[in-house]
């Protein structure tokens, strides 16, 4: 009896550590990531790994495939000496940790890696027919719409893993005139949306980009959705007259949605992939494109192409660069995956590129204050209120960001409090994820959470009451706002501390509406396309929210599209 008590207590030990073997090749353990604990199966043969499994976890879906990558580094090199994956830091490190407590029960050490090796058979010179350089959503699109066109495509990402900014891409899509519109019996129109759109943009925008991008809308809807994409709800979100941003089911993030789409659709293509393969220049002869130089490790090589599709992002997590061309920003954080740093930009130039808008940088209004984290805008338009100190309102919430950027900047503190209930909640999945990672305050009543953010309760009563008087008599009489899908009545209730930070780069390289890159005579550089947040006049002075991922995913497709004709002439 005392034996198999002693046995008992040792294993309640191993569990209470996140740790068990479960016999001779199997052994769990636990490691802390981003929401919560990652528990992983490890199966070691022969004092080596040979599988990672991660059998439970609280991540997001981008965060799901960032594991997924570091669990087949460390296979693949036998070490946990492997890079985390950029933008999913505690998620990879979360993972490593748990693999390491596997395998010291299993009694296997793991080697230190020289990053300095790579594989020679990685670094021989090659030729393609299209390079796609950048594997976020508007490179992914063109490289699966130059391969439907016939050509053989590799896609170069610089990062371990696909997605880059798109894998932060909250809201949804925006499109016009679209089947599941006509279904909800939502009335637009491609026109409406253009002139929406140019209004955002001030009347900055290239007025030919705005054309194609609204004309092509609803079909790069039904192509996203032939691609697996789950696009079933349709919202409001600021500066759009009618409900236009389409979502995934329940609100989920719509980035990460669009991501595993693609890139399932890109594996099962048998389209090349290479990660950790960074393109330093362009390669150029007789005014013509001819490839790319790629840095892997230390060492580089060149891949021959007929055609090169730059995809590679724009400049928000570069502050240098953000305060070079708007020294306004100086000291702004960002939303942004910190591989969006505008080398793609000085590349373009190098190879006679010429830019456009660049000083047009946004801030997007509702990132948790003092953070990086971004409230997505559709929390707004399921109906959250924007308040400021005195617990009152100050803005139409569904303005343009740069619009209610401005406002929040001039509240007491340069921030407010972005309050919703229980109901916003319950239509909008995001949410569950901000609660889990402690950015929101809740409260039974208003009068406590009132309390417990510093602000007037009285006021804040006063407030809410208001707004759903406005809500039940379908008019905002305060600010004007369109769209007030439901009252702010049920407990419990939520706030979250808001402002601005650096969040899109609407100047970038300058294209016409084939994505051909143009050169500063505004003649087109032969072979050289270019496709979304990397390029310019889309967006003009400001980015109306849900924009990004049609102008992605319209904009990727038709470069992948004619780079693909342009090697058949």
């Amino acid at each position: 009896m005392l034996k198999n008590n002693l046995v008992k207590k040792i294993l309640s030990t191993f569990f209470i550590v996140g740790s068990l073997a479960l016999g001779a090749k199997e052994y769990i353990a636990s490691g802390e990531g981003y929401n919560g604990s990652i528990q992983v199966k490890v199966e070691v043969e022969n004092k080596a790994i040979k599988n990672i499994e991660v059998v439970k976890h609280e991540e997001s879906n981008f965060t799901k495939r960032a594991m997924k990558t570091i669990s087949e580094e460390i296979i693949a090199n036998q070490s946990l000496d492997v890079d985390n994956v950029a933008g999913a830091t505690y998620t990879s490190e979360g993972l490593k940790s748990a693999v390491g407590k596997a395998v010291a029960m299993a009694g296997v050490t793991l080697k230190k890696l020289d990053k300095s090796i790579v594989k020679n058979e990685e670094l021989k010179d090659i030729s393609t027919d299209v390079v796609v350089v950048g594997g976020g959503g508007a490179g992914l699109s063109a490289a699966i719409a130059a391969n439907e066109n016939g050509a053989k495509v590799i896609l170069l990402e610089k990062m371990a893993m696909v997605g880059g900014n798109t894998n932060y891409a909250t809201g949804g899509i925006n499109a016009a005139n679209t089947d599941l519109q006509k279904k909800l019996g939502i009335e637009d129109s491609e026109e409406l949306f253009y002139q929406d759109t140019m209004k955002g943009g001030k009347n900055l925008n290239n007025k030919s980009l705005v054309k194609k991008m609204t004309d092509e809308s609803k079909n790069a809807v039904s192509w996203l959705i032939e691609k697996g994409t789950d696009l079933t709800e349709v919202s409001f979100s600021g500066g759009q007259s009618v409900k236009r941003i389409h979502r995934p089911t329940g609100g989920k993030a719509v980035g990460p949605v669009i991501v595993d789409a693609l890139n399932s659709t890109l594996e099962k293509k048998g389209i090349e992939i290479r990660t950790n393969s960074e393109v330093v220049k362009i390669l150029k002869k007789d005014g013509k494109i001819t490839g790319v130089v790629v840095k892997k490790g230390d060492k580089q090589y060149e891949i021959s192409a007929k055609a090169v599709v730059m995809a590679t992002g724009g400049f928000g997590a570069n502050p240098e660069m953000v305060t070079k061309y708007n020294p306004a920003l100086e000291g702004f954080g960002s939303t942004n995956n910190p591989a969006i740093t505008g080398e793609g930009i000085k590349l373009v130039v190098d190879a006679g590129g010429a830019l456009i808008d660049m000083k047009e940088i946004q801030t997007h209004p509702t990132v948790v204050h003092n953070k990086s984290d971004m409230i997505t805008e559709s929390v707004r338009g399921e109906g959250a209120i924007l308040v400021n100190r005195d617990g009152q309102r100050f803005i139409n919430e569904l303005e343009t960001r740069d619009v209610v950027s401005k406002a929040e900047l001039s509240q007491k503190g340069k921030s407010a409090f972005l309050v919703f209930d229980q109901g916003v909640r319950e239509n909008l999945s995001a949410i569950n994820g901000y609660v889990k990672k402690g950015l929101t305050v809740q409260a039974d009543t208003l009068e406590e959470l009132a309390k417990k953010i510093g602000v007037n309760s009285v006021e804040l009563t006063k407030t809410l009451n208001k707004y759903n008087e406005f809500v039940k008599n379908k008019e905002d009489l305060d600010f004007a706002k369109k769209g007030l899908p439901r009252a702010l009545v049920t407990g419990p209730f939520y706030a979250i501390e808001v402002s601005p930070a650096i969040h899109h780069t609407m100047g970038g390289v300058h294209i016409n509406d084939r994505t051909e890159v143009l050169g500063e005579d505004g003649k087109v550089i032969e072979g050289l396309y270019a496709a979304g947040e990397i390029t310019g006049g889309v967006h003009g002075a400001n980015r109306i929210g849900g924009n990004a991922v049609t102008d992605i995913v319209v904009f990727g497709k038709i470069a992948g599209e004619n780079s693909a004709n342009f090697i058949k002439k």
